[in-house]
């Protein structure tokens, strides 16, 4: 097996270099935030919504920034933005770029602990440090943001040990803030109806997850009544509220349609495509998710893939599910060493490192995206055929692990109690060469039925 990088040599001096490196990184980073005038537009009307909350405006009858956005997500969100009206533009700007910072590198972090079950220091700094440069990333400090808080609210639920009482919570909580997680509470509903006798686990976490998201509806109907009722009744049904389908942002499956057919509404053409990538997906995401090595990486990776797809507007900076994904991809390659593998790694890393869909002409009130040509809708269409790519690999993945018994999740594996061995007994085993890194049972040599 192919060790991470800081779990050679000494440990300490391989954390410090990668500290040193992450810290370079960010003040970069941040340098060209500023010559680039990032404007925090997102952050901007986040702020507005709480505004609007503490003076009892109409929350969906609001416009902020330059642009006049409107209010889009559940009015539990903008209950919690009230909180962004206490600091002046300038402060408020500043904290949102060190939190997304501090965001990230908790991404880093749960994405080693999804992909290895044992996250090291070095590697979580080298992560954030590469991950800061690509384009979702760039683009939700740019804006302010908060996806990278959603995505860490679910890679914390999946990284919880399957029986903690609070396994469930955060995925809940960032419905309550952001619709497109609702998908991760069907996955796991699917995954223990899957599992049928040991299904458990997961049914009981989508069982929390619902809960929690109830208790954010419920918690804002006190609260907002009238806005909950507007949502719920109406603004939650108007897609184009977001924008335009046809945005060369719009990095969705509408989006690609939207552009393909030269129109902003590909209406029951994208109905029916959605409908079939979410079962699709899905289905893949469940099987992923019971067969083989890392299937709690592949399964989770596989429904972020889906809900980006079919999610009516997947903005491109909603795909910062692109760091684990590729932390994903590259721990695969290095463990198969396989050439084939390292160049798709590659080439997702060129795809989300190169800004390539802004160099198409984009306007939202000239709308040239409705007249683009063929090698424009190709470009254009990159971050779903990438989500497209990743869900195939999965099926073949799960094809090719048919009767192989999946590993329990990386969070079963730091449960207080003693490691379980391969035959189902419990005692305390050491890791040993033989063995993946973070389960005691040894690889099934190939051609095998699994682990």
């Amino acid at each position: 097996m192919t060790a991470w990088p800081g779990r050679l040599g000494r440990p300490g001096r391989s954390t410090l270099a990668a500290a040193a490196g992450c810290l370079v990184s960010f003040c970069l980073f941040l340098l060209a935030q500023r010559a680039s005038h990032a404007d925090s537009v997102d952050l901007l009307v986040y702020r507005a919504e709480g505004w609007t909350v503490r003076t009892g405006g109409d929350l969906y009858a609001m416009r902020a920034a330059h642009r006049d956005l409107p209010a889009t997500y559940p009015p539990f969100a903008a209950l919690l933005f009230t909180a962004l009206t206490l600091p002046g533009t300038t402060a408020l700007r500043v904290l949102a770029e060190l939190a997304n910072l501090g965001l990230l590198l908790a991404l880093a972090h749960l994405s080693v602990r999804l992909v290895d079950g044992r996250p090291r220091a070095a590697v979580t700094l080298t992560v954030a440090a590469l991950g800061v440069w690509c384009e979702p990333v760039w683009q939700t400090l740019r804006n302010g943001q908060i996806n990278l808080l959603v995505v860490v609210l679910v890679l914390w639920d999946l990284t919880r040990p399957a029986g903690h009482r609070w396994a469930g919570f955060g995925t809940g909580l960032a419905t309550g803030i952001k619709l497109t997680p609702a998908l991760f509470v069907v996955h796991l509903a699917a995954t223990g109806l899957a599992r049928r006798t040991a299904g458990g686990p997961w049914l009981r976490r989508a069982a929390v997850a619902t809960a929690a998201f109830g208790g954010t509806a419920a918690l804002a109907a006190l609260a907002l009544p009238h806005d909950s009722l507007r949502f719920w009744t109406g603004a939650v049904f108007a897609i184009d509220r977001v924008g335009n389908a046809e945005d060369t942002a719009n990095q969705s499956l509408r989006g690609v349609l939207a552009r393909l057919l030269h129109t902003g509404d590909p209406g029951p053409w994208w109905t029916a495509a959605a409908a079939a990538v979410a079962v699709l997906g899905l289905t893949v995401a469940v099987r992923t998710r019971l067969a083989g090595p890392r299937g709690a990486a592949w399964g989770a990776l596989a429904c972020a893939a889906t809900a980006l797809l079919v999610s009516p507007v997947s903005w491109s900076h909603h795909w910062v599910w692109c760091v684990p994904a590729g932390l994903l991809l590259v721990r695969e390659a290095a463990d198969r060493r396989s050439p084939a593998r390292w160049a798709g790694t590659a080439a997702a890393a060129a795809l989300f490192c190169s800004y390539a869909l802004w160099r198409i002409p984009h306007s939202p009130e000239l709308r040239p995206e409705l007249h683009q040509s063929g090698g424009q809708m190709l470009l254009d269409a990159g971050y779903p055929a990438a989500g497209a790519a990743f869900l195939a690999l999965a099926a073949l993945r799960a094809a090719g692990a048919r009767g192989s018994v999946s590993r329990s999740d990386p969070g079963d594996r730091r449960g207080r109690g003693p490691r379980a061995r391969c035959d189902g007994t419990s005692a305390p085993l050491p890791a040993s060469p033989r063995t993946d890194a973070s389960s005691p049972c040894p690889r099934a040599p190939a051609g095998g039925s699994g682990t």
